[in-house]
């Protein structure tokens, strides 16, 4: 048998014969978890009358009244600041308009097509992006980790210069023998092969724009993902230091770029895997002429509690998000509405139901708290403003228990573990998962980075324990036609995630999902009856933040 599933097996079996008293007793709420509500819940939720609940939109009004109203009638106090049921997340929201843009040099002069060739935007509150004559240049992963004795930049200055960067790390396509292998965790994808990391990085050392080489391995989706939001973009009003342009090129379109400039894009990825490697000039300019549109808004969290008994200032925090990509260009059948039903209204929905289990009782000795972020999908931008202006300290913050992306293909016998190794609340997953006869399965698709993408991120870079419930990490082992089962559940959701037809339908599997959200309670449970405090391993990048608390 493979080894990997007999450690997996052993895991859900040890986790089974160990049960503690404290797990067992008062977990019947668990099994009260109703897939009808969780169904009637996101039917609302996603149809067209919240037009998508984009951030700032008539959708965003409706969704955080609708919120409030099913809070309300669950028996939930306000959990917002000085009493409220909200907190203010003030965001920029702006809008690339149509224009040229084109690269130049070596006798070549190429044009890129917009969704088409390249994806842009910008984060900037300006009316125009010019860019003009600015050199390209090629970094590599663009990564700068001391720590792994790696510095893809070689000092390289790039102010006023375009970065084209790959995906992912360094030892991605890493063939065996190559002393990269397994530097930066193998196929796991780092924080340095997040998008994220490398839109960052750029700005830091003064380059105009950003590309990234559009792989849909490496990123884990394929470009009609990437081009989903049409030229828009947020970011949290007031950020600093952001590049003018920040974008992907189609994977075609970087064959082409790379061409003009005199080189083979497949040999560059190779080079770009030695530690030895330096940035490279194309020999190329960018130039970009944009129209901007930009506002101001005003969106918000929502945060609902139920105070402890016992030990009322800490904190047990479940999370989800509320927003989606509102409203786009018309599908095949004309639809606009982008209605997120499983990303992340299923989430939402199951927070509910979660709520709904706690008041049934007994009284929870810690505090739990319920948390609905916005702008999830405009870069987590709203669990990062709360993050940051937290109103429960981290140090108070005991675990937060995230759920996006629940699995709707059928009863499973497993559930999947984003981010394996990071901290002991993997431990009471797989407790729960026994107590429902099933498994914890390691994601399998750890090249995803998706313990970097969800809203539970920006807690743990505060050091607070988190678990990800999120079933695009891999290919459920379902009761009925096993994994190829699973595998085409999973294809099927991806195709249509972030489109128009991640939308409700009778045909989901509201019952597998509502056993993924008992899971989430009973971990939450337990954690709120008892006096225990979540423990990051000892490899974990988080550990050092959370000792620093006392914890």
């Amino acid at each position: 048998m493979n080894p990997r599933l007999l450690s997996v097996i052993a895991l859900g079996l040890g986790a089974l014969c160990a049960l503690p008293a404290s797990v067992s007793a008062k977990t019947s709420n668990a099994d009260a978890i109703s897939p009808n509500r969780l169904s009637a819940d996101v039917r609302t939720l996603a149809s067209e009358a919240f037009q998508g609940r984009a951030p700032g939109t008539a959708g965003e009004a409706k969704t955080v009244d609708w919120l409030v109203a099913e809070l309300n009638k669950i028996g939930l106090k306000p959990g917002g600041p000085n009493g409220a049921w909200t907190q203010p997340v003030p965001l920029i929201r702006t809008q690339l308009g149509g224009g040229t843009v084109t690269a130049q040099g070596k006798g070549q002069n190429l044009s890129f097509t917009q969704k088409r060739d390249i994806y842009l935007s910008t984060v900037r509150a300006v009316d125009q992006v010019r860019i003009a004559d600015a050199p390209l240049v090629f970094v590599g992963y663009g990564v700068n980790a001391p720590e792994r004795g790696w510095d893809d930049f070689k000092g390289v200055d790039l102010k006023g210069k375009v970065a084209v960067f790959l995906i992912n790390d360094p030892d991605f396509e890493a063939q065996d023998g190559e002393a990269v292998a397994g530097k930066f965790g193998g196929r796991r994808m780092t924080y340095y092969g997040r998008w994220t990391y490398k839109f960052e990085e750029a700005a830091r050392r003064g380059a105009v724009a950003a590309l990234i080489v559009h792989d849909t391995a490496g990123v884990g989706y394929g470009w009609n993902t990437v081009t989903a939001p049409g030229g828009e973009n947020y970011d949290v009003a007031g950020a600093p230091n952001r590049v003018s342009l920040q974008g992907w090129l189609e994977g075609a379109a970087a064959e082409k770029l790379f061409t003009a400039a005199g080189l083979n894009l497949a040999a560059e990825r190779k080079r770009a895997r030695s530690a030895d490697f330096r940035p490279v000039e194309l020999g190329l300019t960018l130039g970009a002429d944009l129209p901007v549109t930009h506002e101001a808004l005003n969106s918000r969290n929502v945060l609902a509690r139920i105070d402890g008994h016992k030990r009322p200032k800490e904190v047990v925090m479940f999370g989800a998000h509320w927003d989606a990509y509102g409203q786009g260009a018309p599908d095949a059948q004309g639809r606009t509405v982008r209605p997120g039903a499983n990303d992340d209204a299923l989430g939402v929905a199951g927070l509910l139901e979660v709520a709904r289990a706690f008041k049934r009782g007994p009284e929870p000795d810690r505090s739990v708290v319920f948390a609905f972020w916005t702008a999830e999908e405009r870069g987590l931008l709203g669990s990062e403003t709360y993050a940051s202006k937290p109103v429960y300290r981290a140090a108070d913050t005991v675990a937060n228990i995230t759920l996006d992306i629940l699995q709707t293909g059928g009863p499973s016998r497993d559930i999947m573990l984003v981010g394996q190794g990071q901290n002991s609340l993997e431990d009471d997953l797989a407790t729960a998962a026994a107590q429902q006869g099933r498994i914890v399965t390691p994601e399998a698709l750890p090249e995803r980075g998706l313990f970097y993408r969800a809203d539970h991120f920006p807690l743990a870079k505060r050091g607070v324990p988190t678990l990800l419930l999120m079933a695009i990490s891999g290919a459920p082992d379902l009761v009925k036609g096993g994994r190829p089962a699973g595998q085409a559940w999973l294809e099927a959701y991806m195709r249509c995630y972030h489109q128009t037809c991640d939308e409700w339908s009778p045909a989901l599997d509201f019952g597998s999902a509502a056993k993924d959200v008992a899971l989430a309670y009973r971990v939450g449970r337990n954690l709120a009856t008892s006096p225990r405090w979540p423990q990051w391993s000892k490899d974990s990048e988080f550990r050092q933040t959370r000792a620093a608390d006392g914890r």
